[in-house]
């Protein structure tokens, strides 16, 4: 385990053996994302995609919220002072969700508190969902005349879309139970157990084979919207059949010992 840093923006960057925490520690703002925030999640997220020590990621919040969304105080002060203000994919830093949903290693977001507008969009684009009972979590951005793009997108990927019509219309919250009930939410648990829960099961994932791990990941994402016929003969990311670690894997599993994954 390695000692916890932060960054100016405040994040809190911390290494358990294969999984790397990223928490959000701006409670004062409920962990709204600045851009100096966004860019400092971004950076870290590379470097994990380019080390291969990491095997997956859990993305936290400190304090009563995981998060808020986009730092709204900050984008008004910047309308005052005359800014030009840019769509989300015109501008010329990549997007978080983009990279949330593009880094090789799972994700698991730890929601401990209420995941809204942004916040709720950044949950979306992790890949495993570990939440606290009776949280709020939804789009409000029709309210403040947002846009909520990457929601949009998404939302109605993963749930049926009349409901995610309906929460992108209104703009009204749901409760982490019924988003459960619709497959959002991996694990419910009490608000105390969330971080204990992610990071089991960020660990259970770090112990499989990581090549495995990663062109699964891979070639989920990337097969979703193709033809069954397409999406099996993709071949996209490391590839577990031609790797050192199939042959450790099976040697392990008949030798009835731990496997020692090399990553090769």
């Amino acid at each position: 385990m390695s000692e916890p840093t932060r960054t100016e923006s405040g994040l809190i960057v911390e290494t358990r053996g294969h999984v790397r925490v990223l928490t959000l520690d701006r409670p004062e703002r409920r962990n709204a994302l600045s851009t100096a925030l966004q860019a400092d999640l971004v950076e870290q997220l590379l470097t994990c995609a380019e080390d291969g020590e990491v095997r997956a990621v859990v993305l936290a919040g400190n304090g009563p919220a995981f998060c808020a969304g986009f730092d709204l105080k900050e984008i008004r002060e910047g309308d005052q002072r005359g800014e030009h203000f840019r769509p989300p994919m015109n501008r010329p830093t990549r997007s978080l969700f983009e990279v949330v949903t593009e880094t090789p290693v799972p994700i698991v977001a730890a929601l401990q508190g209420a995941a809204v507008a942004g916040g709720f969009e950044l949950a979306l684009a992790c890949d495993l969902r570990v939440a606290a009972r009776g949280i709020p979590m939804g789009l409000p951005e029709a309210k403040i005349g947002m846009g909520a793009n990457f929601g949009s997108v998404v939302l109605p990927k993963r749930i049926p879309m009349g409901i995610a019509l309906e929460l992108l219309y209104t703009g009204e919250y749901v409760t982490s139970e019924v988003a459960e009930r619709w497959g959002l939410v991996n694990r419910l648990v009490d608000a105390d157990d969330v971080r204990p829960t992610a990071l089991r099961l960020a660990e259970a994932i770090a112990a499989n084979a990581p090549i495995s791990v990663r062109r699964m990941k891979e070639t989920a994402v990337k097969g979703l919207e193709l033809p069954l016929w397409q999406a099996l003969r993709l071949d996209v990311g490391p590839n577990p059949y031609l790797s050192e670690d199939r042959k450790e894997g099976i040697a392990a599993h008949l030798e009835k010992r731990p496997p020692t994954w090399t990553g090769r």
